[in-house]
């Protein structure tokens, strides 16, 4: 009976080492996934500030201020 204990824990800790390297590869790609995100979440951000920057002259008709914000738009792209 001791020998089939040695072995039942043996396939316990084989299977547990396998799900451990499961969980830490997961965690690895979900960190990886959100480090997207949030790169995204920023790009987002960034395009937003653009667009009521450009919005406010344009409702203001204010023609200078709109192409002073494009000239700089562009030099940043």
């Amino acid at each position: 009976m001791g020998k089939l204990k040695d072995v039942a824990g043996s396939v316990r800790r084989r299977a547990g080492d396998a799900a451990s390297a499961d969980l830490r590869r997961r965690v690895a790609e979900l960190e990886e996934e959100m480090q997207e995100a949030r790169a995204l979440n920023v790009r987002v951000a960034e395009l937003t500030d653009l667009v009521t920057e450009l919005l406010v002259p344009l409702a203001q008709r204010d023609e200078e201020k709109l192409q002073a914000l494009l000239a700089r738009y562009h030099e940043g792209v």
